[in-house]
């Protein structure tokens, strides 16, 4: 499991022209599924992107994490993560899980980061959405749960 996590002043998911998700300070994420993830992969990454203490605390150092910063998080779900071109220029998407996986996974990751006590808004699962974002820093972190075990 993949995620690009950024930290961000507001961001907002729009599908059909209506507003589906928004935020204001908080992280947004986008979450991308393997074939070969499980639910250990996304409670990892939920705990750890509940975790992160990429907010600034009194100092100015990053030390705190999102619900200390009391913020939340959009969650987007985004295959194309798993887009893969050593073999040339157009994507080839073997490694990204089926959709109906992919949707099993991304909830459950969902509900981790609800459990973890943070209010969490998502967009709508293989929608063609239109994410708006004011990246804070800018602060991106990449995290892939296959790399962090």
């Amino acid at each position: 499991m993949r995620a690009v996590v950024q930290r961000v002043s507001r961001a907002s998911v729009v599908v059909d022209g209506n507003t589906v998700g928004a935020i204001d300070h908080g992280l947004l994420v986008f979450l991308g599924v393997a074939q070969s993830d499980t639910e250990a992969d996304a409670d990892y990454l939920a705990d750890k992107v509940a975790g992160l203490r990429i907010f600034e605390d009194t100092e100015g150092k990053m030390n705190r994490a999102v619900a200390d910063a009391n913020g939340a998080v959009l969650c987007i779900s985004q295959f194309t993560l798993y887009g893969d071109v050593r073999r040339g220029k157009r994507p080839s998407f073997d490694e990204a899980a089926r959709p109906e996986r992919a949707r099993e996974l991304y909830e459950y990751f969902v509900e981790q980061i609800r459990y973890l006590g943070l209010r969490c808004e998502t967009g709508v699962f293989q929608a063609d959405m239109k994410v708006e974002l004011v990246n804070d820093g800018p602060v991106t972190i990449l995290l892939d749960s296959s790399k962090l075990f």
